[in-house]
């Protein structure tokens, strides 16, 4: 991979994450199982999914955007938890 390909990836990967670290945030004042919940936990997919493919990574960037995506939003409710 050259270093090119590397920063952008490590841009997708922050996007991933950082893009999810509100909307987990967000996620934890909302009702389990409720619309809101549903919307906030899957509001980024689309936009993850577009950036890699205008990037043109294939399907085994997948999980590792997914981890990241995860991860922002464990990571920003958990946040949003020690405040309460």
């Amino acid at each position: 991979m050259t270093p090119d390909r590397a920063m952008q990836l490590t841009g997708l990967l922050i996007f991933a994450l950082g893009s999810n670290l509100p909307l987990g945030y967000l996620r934890e004042t909302s009702r389990r199982f409720s619309l809101r919940w549903f919307v906030l936990i899957h509001l980024s997919i689309p936009l993850i999914i577009a950036l890699r493919t205008a990037l043109d990574f294939n399907w085994e960037i997948i999980p590792l955007t997914l981890a990241c995506a995860v991860a922002g939003q464990i990571i920003g409710s958990r946040i949003r938890r020690r405040q309460l």
